[in-house]
């Protein structure tokens, strides 16, 4: 959920969380030595994205993963998160 907001914020475009999800599954498919791959990643995300905006994505994620890593981006603090069946 982080990650996404990031990248909404970053993108100045309209991805919906399912789009995001089926990015995210298509990027584990169509690896780095997929021919074609922001057009076959493009297709999984719904058909409505081109491959040039799948790659744009894909640049903002990994500039979000570089900021957070680097400590740039504070890790949020939720507190202690309890489970169902300790309350």
């Amino acid at each position: 959920p982080y990650i996404y907001i990031l990248i909404m914020a970053s993108a100045g475009n309209s991805w919906t969380p399912t789009q995001n999800k089926r990015f995210e599954k298509a990027l584990a498919v169509y690896d780095k030595d997929t021919p074609d791959r922001w057009h076959n990643v493009a297709k999984a995300v719904d058909g409505n994205k081109s491959a040039e905006e799948v790659k744009r994505h894909y640049d903002i994620l990994i500039q979000d993963l570089h900021h957070i890593e680097s400590g740039q981006v504070p890790i949020p603090n939720y507190g202690m998160v309890r489970s169902p069946s300790s309350c």
